[in-house]
């Protein structure tokens, strides 16, 4: 028997999805149109421009401009709101992907992506990057500077796909790509075959490989455009989880067999499933991937110190130690501090502490990789109880400054600018954010607690008890960041 009918026969005992989105009446039949992505894209795709327009020739005032409010106030409490309640559907309308098919019908790739860099470590390092920029620039007050990161985002989508084959850009650089891939496997939905037993007996596998698209009547002088399949290289009957899924459903359309769906899971459940998976290998192999969940995690906490006074006080100090008032190495220090020097001060005696407790013979990597994916579920919470703050705090205000813009064009459709408009108070968003963080330490802890039974099952305790402390410490370090005063950045509330 193949390795892949091994695979797909051991995925019949799991239990019958208990929701398939493809199989709902209405919204399945919209998603399974063709047409569904581009039905997204095209909207996002014209308030990129919108924002783009406005960052560059808007008001310079950042709570005034769309391009500082929207990207970094609306879009991201949106972002993991729906990442949270269903899954990667930003990587589905992602907008960056319209301008690359534009330009593939001029430039055909021919080169596949760099062996070397067939890694996360390149998108582990645009990640931290981008999160350094925004501190470095003030990003979230800077219109101009967003608008640029915006063009610069659709350049190096269109330059990545059109000098390498597939989905290059999203699969290995795209840091945004790589954030949602990690929030997804929190998500309550994957793109998974329905009856492994199918997959069993295909031949074709175009679910990977792509197949003819059937031809549309009245149009046989036209030449007949091929389906692709996956292009992150996920075959679908070895496919676990959403790791590197951007819920484009190329596959959905592929299948000729009608195999695929867009099914309910138990969230977070593959973190701790180490079985082989198709575009990914075993997560024990992949530290890169650790590595990605650990800068998750740690950046999260780092963004958010960002944004309270302590912070300011530690610079200060900084800037006396170093005898500089230029903050790019200050802020340099932070952040090698916060997501390599603190990481390691803190997982590698975990690591240290579970090999003592239960005799472990792996190496301290080995098991600090093993045990490093737990820390996603808490991240998430973290990056869900920050943005969500910004979000509803700050919800209404995206009305009187598109009312403004229209104002400035001669075209004042809305009304004159209500600059009242805001949204909660922030004392009636905190209790949110407690339940947000409350969530990712009992999700981490899950995870710790399945993977030491998987690994320890005589006493399960032993493995996963560093990492519970390790959790509650972070835990604790959020819920005090998250009860400072924060900086209402992109707001009026915060200028």
């Amino acid at each position: 028997m193949s390795r892949t009918a091994v695979y797909t026969a051991r995925r019949t005992t799991d239990e019958a999805p208990a929701v398939d989105l493809l199989r709902w009446p209405l919204l399945g039949r919209l998603l399974r149109w063709r047409r569904a992505r581009l039905l997204l894209q095209v909207p996002l795709l014209l308030l990129a421009a919108v924002l783009v327009w406005h960052g560059l020739f808007g008001p310079e005032l950042a709570p005034k401009n769309l391009a500082t409010l929207v990207t970094w106030v609306h879009s991201r409490g949106l972002l993991v709101l729906v990442l949270l309640v269903a899954g990667n559907f930003f990587c589905f309308g992602c907008p960056f992907l319209l301008p690359r098919e534009l330009a593939r019908r001029f430039f055909r790739p021919v080169r596949s992506w760099p062996r070397v860099l067939r890694n996360k470590w390149l998108a582990v390092g645009l990640f931290a990057l981008i999160l350094f920029v925004y501190e470095l620039l003030g990003l979230w007050g800077a219109p101009r500077w967003t608008a640029w990161l915006i063009l610069a985002y659709f350049a190096g989508a269109v330059v990545v796909d059109s000098l390498f084959r597939h989905a290059s850009f999203c699969k290995w650089v795209c840091p945004i790509g790589q954030f949602n891939f990690v929030a997804s496997t929190l998500s309550p939905l994957e793109v998974r075959v329905r009856d492994p037993g199918v997959c069993s007996s295909c031949r074709t596998q175009d679910c990977i490989r792509g197949t003819p698209a059937p031809e549309s009547p009245g149009r046989l002088s036209l030449p007949i455009v091929s389906q692709r399949g996956c292009e992150l290289a996920l075959f679908q009957p070895m496919k676990v989880g959403n790791l590197d899924c951007t819920f484009c459903l190329d596959c959905v359309h592929a299948c000729p067999h009608d195999n695929v769906g867009l099914v309910s899971r138990l969230p977070g459940s593959e973190l701790w499933a180490d079985t082989p998976r198709s575009g990914v290998g075993r997560l024990t192999d992949r530290r890169d991937l650790a590595a990605l969940v650990v800068v998750f995690t740690f950046g999260a906490l780092l963004n958010a110190f960002g944004m309270v006074r302590p912070v300011y006080a530690l610079q200060v100090w900084l800037s006396e130690v170093l005898g500089t008032t230029n903050r790019a190495p200050i802020l340099a220090l932070l952040f090698l501090a916060g997501l390599i020097v603190l990481p390691m001060m803190l997982l590698l005696p975990a690591a240290w502490l579970t090999r003592r407790l239960t005799g472990e013979r792996r190496g301290l990597l080995d098991v600090a990789t093993r045990y490093a994916y737990t820390l996603a579920p808490l991240g998430f919470g973290v990056w869900l109880a920050h943005y969500a703050f910004h979000f509803f705090t700050g919800v209404l205000t995206v009305v009187p400054v598109t009312q403004n813009a229209l104002t400035e064009l001669g075209w004042p459709a809305l009304g004159s600018p209500n600059w009242a408009l805001g949204g909660l108070r922030a004392g009636a968003v905190f209790p949110m954010e407690l339940g947000f963080l409350g969530l990712g330490l009992v999700g981490s802890w899950i995870v710790a607690v399945r993977l030491a039974r998987q690994d320890h099952p005589p006493a399960p305790w032993r493995a996963y008890l560093p990492w519970a402390v390790l959790h509650g410490l972070m835990w604790a370090a959020a819920v005090w960041l998250l009860s400072q005063p924060m900086e209402m950045r992109g707001t009026f509330l915060g200028g």
